[in-house]
Parts: C-alpha cells; sequence; structure tokens
C-alpha cells in the first residue's frame, strides 16, 4: 500500500514531541510517499496490543476499522532514526519563520479568514494574529498539514519501542478520535510522528484541547477550512493561561552596560524597575506596563533585545523553542502591519553578515551551483554548492562559508 504526501513543516506542536528540535523549521522533500512492507514482528505487536486498546475503552469495531488498511511505515523508521538537530541563530530562523513569503501569506490569509478569526478572538481572548502566526509556522497556512497516515505511522513507532509508550498514548488518543466520529482512519493524515492538521496537533492534545467552533457536530482540524483548527489553537492557549489584551513581548533597547546576567525568562521585573535601568521601546516613547517581564538577548549584546511578558510563556506550552515563540510572535506583529526587527544582527562565526551570506549564495547561483534560495541561511544546499565549487577549482573541501570565498566568487 502507498501513501502519497505533501510537505510538513515544523512537526509536532500543540504538545511538543520529544522527537522534535526545539523549533527548528523541518521541510522534508516534496513528492515524498509512505509504503507499508510485511513486518511479522508489527503484526504480533498489533494483536497484543488489541486487548489493551480495549481495556481503554476502544471498541474492537473501532480496531478493525482502524487497522484494516495500517501496516507498518519503514518511512517514519527512517525519519526518527535520521532527523538532523538543526542549531538555527535567531536570525536564521526569523529568515525562513518571518520570510516576506510568509509574511505575504499570512496577512492574505488573515484577510481572508479574517471575521472567522475575529469571532475567536473575541470568544477566546487569543490575539487573531497569534493565531494566524501559529498557522503559519505550523503548516504555511495549511498549505502543509502532511500526508503521513496517522494510525500507521504512531503504530509504527509504538512498536518501534523507542519511544513506545509516548506513541501508544498517541495511538490510543488516535483510536478514540476515531471512535468519537471526528474523522475517518483515510482522513486521519499528519506527519510522520502523528501531528494533525493545520496547527499540528497531536492526538493527546487534540482530545484536552480541540472544539468544535463551526457547530458542524465534528472537532475537524484536518478540512481544507481551517476554522476548526484555528479555534482548537486559541483554546489550547486560552488555557494554557493567555492574557487577554497582553502581548507576547516588545523589541527594546537595552541601555549601555546592561548587565546581562539580567537577561532571561528566569529574571522578572515589573515595567518601572526595566524603565528606571534605561530600558526603551526601540519604536519610542515609554514602556507599556503589561505587567512583569523579562529581557530576552538570543544572540548576545550585539544583538536584539526583547521584553518578554506572561503570554510568551503560554506559547511555550506550543512549542518550548525560544526561537519558536519569538517567530510565532514577530510573524504575528508583522501580520498586523509591523515592520521587521530595528535592531542589527551580528555578523556570525565566519564573520558574515546576512547580506554578505545572500551574496554568497546569489554568486554561487550565478556561477551555475545550486545554493537554492538566497536567503542568507547556510544550510545543506548552501554547503553542498559551496563544496562541488571548491572541488571545481581544487580548493580543500569544507563546504564552509568564508569572507574569502565570497571574494574569490567576486
Amino acid at each position: 500500500m502507498t501513501f502519497t504526501r505533501r510537505n510538513t513543516i515544523l512537526m509536532g506542536a500543540a504538545g511538543m514531541l520529544a522527537a522534535c528540535s526545539g523549533g527548528a523549521l523541518h521541510l522534508p522533500p516534496a513528492g515524498e510517499t509512505w509504503r507499508t512492507e510485511p513486518n511479522p514482528g508489527f503484526d504480533a505487536w498489533v494483536a497484543a496490543f488489541r486487548p489493551r486498546a480495549q481495556a481503554q475503552g476502544i471498541s474492537a469495531a473501532t480496531l478493525d476499522r482502524a487497522f484494516r488498511g495500517a501496516g507498518y511505515l519503514p518511512g517514519v523508521i527512517e525519519r526518527d532514526r535520521n532527523q538532523t538537530e538543526f542549531t538555527r541563530t535567531l536570525e536564521d530562523y526569523l529568515s525562513i519563520a518571518a520570510s516576506d513569503e510568509r509574511i505575504s501569506k499570512g496577512r492574505a490569509a488573515f484577510q481572508r479568514h479574517n471575521a472567522t478569526l475575529q469571532a475567536i478572538e473575541s470568544r477566546y481572548g487569543v490575539d487573531a494574529p497569534i493565531v494566524a502566526a501559529v498557522w503559519g509556522l505550523e503548516s504555511r497556512y495549511g498549505e502543509r498539514r502532511g500526508d503521513a497516515p496517522v494510525i500507521s505511522a504512531v503504530s509504527t513507532l509504538a512498536y518501534d519501542g523507542r519511544r513506545g509508550s509516548f506513541f501508544e498514548s498517541q495511538l490510543i488518543a488516535a483510536l478514540k478520535i476515531l471512535q468519537s466520529a471526528d474523522t475517518t482512519p483515510e482522513r486521519m493524515t499528519g506527519s510522520w510522528a502523528g501531528a494533525m492538521g493545520h496547527t499540528q496537533f497531536i492526538p493527546t492534545s487534540y482530545l484536552a484541547y480541540a472544539v468544535d467552533f463551526d457547530g458542524d457536530g465534528r472537532r475537524d482540524i484536518w478540512s481544507d477550512d481551517p476554522t476548526d483548527a484555528l479555534a482548537s489553537t486559541a483554546a489550547y492557549l486560552r488555557r494554557s493561561g493567555w492574557t487577554r489584551g497582553q502581548p507576547w513581548g516588545i523589541e527594546v533597547a537595552l541601555p549601555e552596560g546592561f548587565n546581562p546576567a539580567l537577561a532571561g525568562r528566569g529574571t522578572t521585573r515589573g515595567t518601572s524597575a526595566w524603565a528606571g535601568m534605561g530600558v526603551r521601546p526601540v519604536a519610542g516613547g515609554s514602556l507599556p506596563d503589561h505587567g512583569a517581564g523579562s529581557i530576552l538577548m538570543p544572540m548576545g549584546a550585539r544583538g536584539p533585545a526583547f521584553l518578554v511578558f506572561r503570554n510568551f510563556t503560554v506559547i511555550t506550552r506550543y512549542n518550548n523553542a525560544e526561537n519558536y515563540v519569538i517567530g510565532v510572535g514577530h510573524l504575528s506583529d508583522r501580520i498586523r502591519g509591523a515592520g521587521p526587527l530595528q535592531a542589527r544582527f551580528p555578523p556570525d562565526r565566519h564573520g558574515l553578515t546576512k547580506d554578505d551570506r545572500i551574496a554568497l549564495q546569489r554568486r554561487l547561483n550565478a556561477a551555475g551551483f545550486d545554493a537554492g534560495d538566497a536567503d542568507g541561511v547556510i544550510g545543506a544546499k548552501t554547503q553542498e554548492a559551496i563544496r562541488a565549487w571548491q572541488r571545481r577549482n581544487g580548493i580543500a573541501v569544507t563546504g564552509e562559508p568564508s569572507r574569502e570565498l565570497l571574494a574569490q566568487l567576486g
């Protein structure tokens, strides 16, 4: 049996699968397929699992229906074994998470679904642009929801055993979703590790937080209509402690000589205390009073700084990586019409600025070495282009960018 799948982005928010590298943007290749293979060990595991599932209230009919077309997916195990742990700077992360394309698509999606988003905000008190930004990071506004058959995927991972108890709990939850008739096994698709729908809920988070906002009797996060998925995200954030009317944070300018030991979410101060130290909004004026906040300096004293409030911590319940939360916050600001961050980012460890890296990628592409999109993010494709150029020119093959390489490509 073969399952075709689209790209999936940011697998596993809303409960954050332990499998994920924190906040990294996962972009599997287009056109991937999921093929089941005969596996007697998997079949024996499913047979042994059935009584455990029935003891937790899953009917024999639900099990029969769920596993009728399911099977062992070796591609899921391969993906689980070969996850790349991306360690991106905030600058690189925002170059992807808040790219011009994602901002443009986000503004268009926000306008297209404005009435729904405003109704969701009115009910749950979560800012509509925040919900839209989560949607944008998790599935590119519904474009990349994932086509992996969830029952096959999570049962394969439960059988594999590396995180067997976690994935068995996801399988039980997925079966409960089917038993409730919110969807069918055929429509229950998602990422390779079971995150589903427009905002990538894992099954246990779905059971805890998903809502039927459109009132059709089903909590349908898989439909092309994103209404229930967006409302479920707002419900998740609200129940995680969202404070109505409070921003995630603001970009600030720090005074000369600011003590970096005061940075981090472990240190909170009231607005007046931070203002008394000389902390100011980069946009001008005085600091808004949204309660106690913390200063974040994700790239050190030479990069941008943020004063973040309690709602920042609430978003970490969706994904605990600080880059992800800043990405959601900044993308939400851009969707509502704000401009880019005002602080400049420092050069990277190679001494290159983002403009330098963009120039390097453009020059590689012009020379016939495919570095991918000239976005200033040095990923695997750019590194391979550098290696190819180095081989062609008889230079030590490192795949590393440098100012010297930029000049040589001049």
